[in-house]
C-alpha cells in the first residue's frame, strides 16, 4: 500500500472516530438519560393564549395535560402558569409568564430529565457545555440551564419523585440550527455528553427543507438515549418560519394531521413538500408556537 493511501485511510478513520461516541460516553449517557418521553419542548406563551394553544395542540395530536398551576420556576422572583402536555408524539412544558421572564429563561429549547443532576452537570461541563444558570431548586426538584457551542441552550432537570410518563409512539426530533463554524464542535461536544451517534451527515441536503428549493445545505442527524436531533447547518439566510421551530413531530398521516390542525385553529405556514423520504409541513398553533410535522413519503 502506498504512503498516500495509508495517510488517506488514517485521516478518514480519525474523522469517523471524532463523530462517533466512545463506549464509555454512551454508557454514561444511558445511565443519565431517563427516556425521550421525558425530554420536553419548552413553549413560552402569553397567558391569554395558553388555554387556546393547549386545546389546539391536543386536538391535533391527542394526549393529556396536567392541571395548570401558577408557580415560580426560576431562581429569581417570577410567576408563571405551568403545565405539561403528554402526547404520543412528544412532551411539552408550557409556560405562561405573569411577570417579565428573567434572563436567560425563554431561550432554552428543551428540558432533559436526568437521573442525577450533579453527575449530569459535571458531564456537560466536561463535554464542553457552559453553565448559564447554576443549579437551583424548584417545587419538585432541581434545574440548570446549559449552553452548547453555536448558542444552543437547554435545561437539565431532576425530580425529587421520579415521574412516570407513557412511552412515545414516535420520537420527535430536536431541530437545532447552527452556523458552519460551530457545527462540528457542537456535534462533538453534544455527542460526548449524550452518547449520541451520527446516523447521517448530508452535505447536499435539499434546500426545500429550510424554505430554499433548488439550493442545498448540510444536515446532520443524531440519535442518543435522550432522543433524536437534527442539526441544520446554514448560512442564516432563512425565510420565515424556518429557524423558529424547535421540534419536528413524526406522524403516520401528514395530510390528516394538517386537517386536524386547521380545524383546531392552527395555520399551515409551509408545505406539504416531499424531501428526504418525507412529507413535511410547518404549522403555527395559537399563541405562535411553530412546529415541523412530517410523515414517511409514500
Amino acid at each position: 500500500m502506498s504512503m498516500i493511501k495509508r495517510i488517506a485511510i488514517v485521516a478518514f478513520a480519525s474523522s469517523v472516530v471524532g463523530l462517533m461516541p466512545q463506549a464509555s460516553n454512551a454508557e454514561a449517557a444511558a445511565s443519565l438519560a431517563v427516556g425521550p418521553q421525558y425530554d420536553t419542548t419548552h413553549v413560552y406563551i402569553a397567558p391569554s393564549n395558553v388555554d387556546r394553544f393547549v386545546k389546539s395542540f391536543l386536538e391535533t395530536f391527542g394526549g393529556t395535560s396536567t392541571k395548570q398551576a401558577v408557580v415560580t420556576v426560576t431562581p429569581t422572583p417570577s410567576l408563571t402558569s405551568s403545565q405539561l402536555l403528554l402526547t404520543s408524539v412528544g412532551s411539552l412544558s408550557i409556560f405562561g409568564f405573569r411577570t417579565p421572564v428573567p434572563y436567560p429563561f425563554g431561550f432554552e429549547r428543551t428540558g432533559y430529565l436526568v437521573r442525577d443532576m450533579d453527575t449530569a452537570v459535571q458531564a456537560a461541563r466536561a463535554a464542553g457545555a457552559a453553565v448559564l444558570v447554576t443549579m437551583f431548586p424548584d417545587a419538585i426538584g432541581r434545574d440548570t440551564i446549559i449552553q452548547w457551542p453555536g448558542g444552543v441552550n437547554m435545561q437539565l432537570y431532576w425530580h425529587t419523585k421520579a415521574p412516570s410518563y407513557p412511552a412515545l409512539q414516535t420520537v420527535p426530533e430536536n431541530r437545532v440550527y447552527v452556523p458552519p463554524e460551530r457545527a462540528m464542535e457542537f456535534v462533538r461536544d453534544f455527542d460526548r455528553f449524550a452518547g449520541g451517534v451520527v446516523v447521517s451527515d448530508d452535505a447536499q441536503a435539499p434546500g426545500a427543507e429550510i424554505g430554499r428549493p433548488g439550493d442545498t445545505y448540510r444536515r446532520i442527524r443524531i440519535v442518543s438515549p435522550f432522543g433524536n436531533m437534527t442539526v441544520l447547518v446554514t448560512d442564516g439566510h432563512l425565510p420565515y418560519p424556518y429557524g423558529h421551530e424547535m421540534t419536528g413531530y413524526a406522524v403516520s398521516d401528514l395530510a390528516a394531521t394538517i386537517v386536524k390542525a386547521k380545524a383546531a385553529g392552527a395555520a399551515l405556514l409551509s408545505g406539504p413538500y416531499a424531501v428526504d423520504a418525507r412529507l413535511a409541513a410547518m404549522l403555527e398553533f395559537p399563541g405562535g408556537y411553530i412546529a415541523e410535522v412530517h410523515s414517511s413519503a409514500p
